[in-house]
């Protein structure tokens, strides 16, 4: 996937905030353009497939050239002797098994650093919408705080009027006054933990984002098609990027041992070379050659052995190193084929009980709301006192709070999960974003306040 062009993130850096994304695919659009973590990802596979280009060079004919000009002076002599130099060499590697090795290893470090960008681009979508549900939540959350300090404002004053008139004792009014003070605090926190999932997303898209979408209130939650949590598991270990490239480092290793092996092996090379040469001046005059003036030319063309004898033990010393490092990273594949194993499997796990746990908090949000309804009517026929009341506000709060928690953490998991397999792509979160269909901002219907508060 090919970032954005540094002009277009220019452009939107330069935008109002209001101009920024309103939906998730926009917002992650964003992020691919923005996000530091992704460009750190792309600048890595470039080194490594620059690494590869240098392996390659090395088994490549090396060509040079050469040109010198020298002026020799003598003690106790007058003049000078004068010599000018061209010459060209061409060596060209026939066997050298260390280096074959090397290009091996870099060819396929060069596939799992691809595969790595490929695992970082389906992690950016994950953060991206982890990032955008959380300030959903947040707002949701905000919202229902809201309109609990609302309510409780409002039990306050029915219950000081109470007091005022003989109909309810002192108690009353300091339970609704604790709870009014505690709802108060929770909208601060509230306040500020949206304010800090503002900031987290905006960490990941570079840009401000504030208009987003969220989920309507008839929204249903589906299992996603694919099989039981096996065929998931399996897909994962056959597709998913990070694996695969787990599985190339260990190849990268391998090679690795075996050009330090090669250490121990001769190296043969082909070398080729011409030279001219010009000399003149006082120091160069003989009887036979008056001007002093002679020019030589020469070509050459051989084979190079090289043979190791004795390198201090620096040989053997890296084929322990070498063994070493392919151990580590055979360990780290399979740490990483068991973790994926066990995410996998949990990501399903985890989706097909949301699909229950959403509609067991829906029920929870209704039945939550009946009760505190009708708390608040018994408490104006005398059947229930404020605390009663109370009581059933914060269960009504925290039931808010969960439902809005389990739908979109749903929505989360059902992309873990495509992450999880390593089929998580842009298509995935279109899916997801076409369910988000109502503007987040507008706040939660608020509680109705005891019509005794309106007297």
């Amino acid at each position: 996937m090919l970032r954005r062009p540094l002009a277009f993130a220019l452009t939107l850096a330069l935008l109002p905030a209001s101009a920024f994304a309103q939906d998730l695919v926009q917002t992650y659009e964003l992020a691919r353009s923005g996000d530091p973590q992704l460009s750190i990802a792309e600048s890595n596979r470039a080194i490594s497939r620059e690494s590869e280009v240098q392996a390659r060079a090395q088994l490549l004919p090396q060509l040079n050239g050469s040109v010198g000009l020298n002026r020799q002076y003598v003690a106790g002599q007058d003049g000078d002797a004068r010599t000018r130099t061209l010459g060209a060499s061409l060596n060209q590697t026939v066997f050298d098994l260390g280096l074959i090795s090397s290009y091996r290893a870099q060819r396929q470090l060069n596939v799992a650093a691809g595969l790595d960008l490929e695992a970082e681009n389906q992690n950016l979508i994950t953060r991206t919408s982890a990032a955008y549900f959380n300030v959903l939540v947040a707002i949701e959350t905000l919202a229902a705080a809201e309109a609990a300090q609302e309510a409780l404002q409002k039990q306050f004053d029915f219950a000081s009027r109470r007091l005022e008139v003989g109909l309810a004792p002192i108690t009353d009014v300091h339970e609704t006054r604790a709870q009014f003070d505690d709802a108060r605090a929770r909208v601060i926190t509230s306040r500020n933990a949206l304010e800090d999932a503002y900031q987290a997303l905006a960490e990941i898209t570079g840009v401000p984002v504030r208009n987003l979408r969220a989920l309507p209130e008839d929204f249903q939650p589906e299992l996603p098609a694919g099989g039981d949590a096996d065929a998931w598991v399996a897909a994962a270990l056959e597709q998913n990027p990070s694996l695969r490239a787990a599985e190339y480092a260990v190849r990268a290793a391998e090679h690795n041992v075996t050009g330090a092996k090669a250490g121990h092996l001769p190296r043969l090379a082909l070398g080729a070379g011409y030279n001219n040469n010009t000399y003149w001046g006082d120091l160069n005059v003989t009887p036979e050659n008056p001007t002093g003036a002679r020019r030589s030319e020469g070509h050459s063309i051989g084979l190079t052995l090289t043979v190791p004898i004795f390198s201090g033990g620096a040989t053997q010393s890296g084929v322990r190193q070498a063994i070493a490092s392919r151990d580590i990273a055979e360990d780290q594949l399979i740490q990483t084929r068991r973790a994926l194993e066990r995410n996998a499997r949990n990501a399903y796990q985890t989706v097909v009980a949301g699909v229950t746990e959403v509609e067991a908090r829906r029920q929870a949000v209704i039945s939550a709301r009946a009760a505190y309804e009708a708390s608040e009517v018994g408490l104006e026929v005398g059947t229930r006192t404020v605390v009663d009341v109370l009581i059933n506000q914060q269960n009504l709060l925290s039931a808010e709070q969960q439902y809005a928690l389990a739908r979109y953490s749903f929505l989360q998991n059902r992309l873990l999960l495509e992450q999880a397999v390593g089929t998580l792509d842009i298509s995935d979160l279109q899916e997801i974003n076409r369910l988000l269909t109502v503007d987040a901002r507008t706040p939660a219907t608020a509680p109705t306040a005891p019509t005794g508060a309106q007297q």
